[in-house]
C-alpha cells in the first residue's frame, strides 16, 4: 500500500521525463511513469526536480548562535585567534548546546538537509557538556534527521592534557568519530596527537576525521601521517580529512603521490569552499583520480564568521562557483558532494534515489540539477522516511519536547 504519491517529479539520474515516486512504509517503493494512486496521498510535484535528501557532513551545531541576536565578528585573523574570541564569547552569552543545535537543525530541514556529520567540542574547559547536549538533542529529533557526531578538540590535543581522555569516553559513550586538529599547527606534535588519537579509533572501531588546515608541505607532510597510520590500522575507508588546504597549494608530482595514497585507502576528503584568498582542494582533479568527496557548512553564523546558512544547496553553488564550474556534468559534481558524498562518509545506510532506498527526499522547483544548485530556490518539499519534515521552506515537524 503506497502511503505517499510524489506526482510528475523530474528524478535526479532517471531522466528529463516527468515521473512518479511513490512511499510506502517510509521508503521508496517504486520510480515510474503513472504509477496507481492506491488511496495514498497525492503531492503534485510538477514542474520540481526531485533529489535525495542533503547530506551536511561538516558542521559545528553545538556552536551556533542561530537564533540569538545578531553578534558582530569580533576574531582576529589567525586560527589561534578565532579559537581565543570563540570561547569567550561563548563564556559570555552562557549558551545551551542542546538548544542552540536543535534550533538550528530546524532551519537546516527546512532546506532539505536530513544528515548531519557534526563536530562537537571536546576539552578540558568544557569537558563533555557540549557533547552530552548535543546527545540529548540528536534523541529528542531522531526521526527526523541523523545525527552523527565527530568528538572535536577545539582547543588542541596535546597542549591540552587530558583532551586524549575525554576524546575515548566521547567515543564510549557514542560518538561515532574521534577528530583532530592541525597536529602540527595547533599542537606542535604531530606525532603525539595522530598516536593518541589514531589508537582511539583502533581501540573502538570509529571513524576518524582531522581537521588540516595547514598549508603547503607542512599539510602534505600530515597527510602522510595520516595514510602510514591508515595503513598499519587497516583503516581504509573508515578516515577523512576536512578542509586539507593544502592540496590547493602543491606541485603537481607531490600533489600526484598524496592523491595515489588517499584513493588506495579511501581516505575522504571534506572542502567547504572557503571564503576570500584561502586555497582549498581542486574537487575536479580529486573526483577524475577518484577521491572520496564530500562537503559541508563548517560553522553556521557562529563567532568564526556570520556568513554561513547551513543551505547545502547554496553550499554546492559555493563550491562550483570557487571552482569555476559552468557545465551541468561539473556542477553535478558539487551537488553530489552535498548528497551521496557526504551519506558515504556517513556509512548512511538506505540513502538514495532508488526503489528500496530511504524516502529522504527533496522537491524542488528546477529542470534539472545544475538549475538546482545554481538557484538554490526554496524547498518546495522534505521528506524523513517518507514523512513530511518541511514544506515552502518552513518546518512542519513537531518541536521537541
Amino acid at each position: 500500500m503506497t502511503d505517499l504519491l510524489l506526482t510528475g517529479v523530474r528524478a535526479w539520474g532517471f531522466g528529463p521525463a516527468p515521473t512518479d515516486i511513490a512511499v510506502s512504509a517510509g521508503r521508496i517503493a517504486a520510480i515510474g511513469a503513472d504509477l496507481p494512486r492506491d488511496g495514498a496521498e497525492v503531492v503534485d510535484g510538477t514542474g520540481c526536480l526531485a533529489l535525495p535528501g542533503l547530506v551536511d557532513a561538516h558542521a559545528h551545531i553545538d556552536k551556533t548562535l542561530w537564533g540569538t541576536p545578531w553578534h558582530p565578528h569580533q576574531a582576529g585573523p589567525t586560527l589561534i585567534d578565532k579559537i581565543d574570541n570563540e570561547r569567550r564569547v561563548l563564556n559570555t552569552l552562557g549558551l545551551s548546546a542542546e538548544v542552540q543545535s536543535a534550533r538550528l537543525l530546524r532551519h537546516m530541514v527546512a532546506r532539505g538537509t536530513t544528515h548531519v556529520r557534526t563536530h562537537v567540542d571536546i576539552g578540558p574547559d568544557v569537558g563533555l557538556s557540549h557533547f552530552h547536549g548535543i546527545q540529548a538533542m540528536r534523541e529528542a529529533h531522531r526521526e527526523w534527521i541523523d545525527v552523527e557526531v565527530v568528538a572535536f578538540p577545539q582547543t588542541g590535543v596535546m597542549i591540552r592534557p587530558g583532551t586524549l581522555d575525554l576524546l575515548e569516553q566521547a567515543v564510549r559513550e557514542g560518538a561515532e568519530v574521534v577528530g583532530g586538529l592541525d597536529p602540527v599547527g595547533v599542537d606542535r606534535d604531530p606525532k603525539g596527537q595522530l598516536d593518541g588519537i589514531f589508537a582511539i579509533a583502533d581501540r573502538h572501531g570509529c571513524g576518524v576525521d582531522i581537521h588540516l588546515h595547514d598549508r603547503g608541505d607542512l599539510g602534505a607532510v600530515t597527510i602522510d601521517m595520516i595514510v602510514e597510520r591508515t595503513r598499519a590500522l587497516g583503516l581504509k575507508g573508515k578516515v577523512a580529512i576536512s578542509h586539507a588546504f593544502c592540496l590547493g597549494m602543491l606541485d603537481r608530482p607531490r600533489l600526484d603521490g598524496l592523491l595515489d595514497d588517499l584513493v588506495e585507502l579511501d581516505i575522504a576528503v571534506m572542502t567547504h569552499a572557503p571564503s576570500g584568498p584561502t586555497p582549498f582542494p581542486p574537487i575536479r582533479l580529486l573526483h577524475d583520480r577518484g577521491v572520496r568527496l564530500f562537503s559541508g557548512s563548517d560553522g553556521v553564523r557562529d563567532t568564526w564568521g556570520p556568513l554561513n546558512t547551513g543551505d547545502m544547496l547554496e553550499r554546492a553553488f559555493l563550491l562550483a562557483y570557487r571552482s569555476g564550474f559552468r557545465h551541468d556534468p561539473d556542477i553535478e559534481i558539487a551537488l553530489r558532494m552535498a548528497t551521496y558524498g557526504g551519506a558515504q562518509v556517513m556509512g548512511a545506510a538506505g540513502y538514495g534515489l532508488a526503489v528500496g532506498a530511504a524516502a529522504d527526499l527533496v522537491l524542488v522547483e528546477a529542470e534539472t540539477a545544475a538549475e538546482a544548485v545554481a538557484f538554490h530556490p526554496v524547498r518546495r518539499l522534505v521528506l524523513k522516511r517518507g514523512r513530511v519534515a518541511a514544506r515552502d521552506g518552513r518546518a512542519t515537524m513537531p518541536a521537541a519536547a
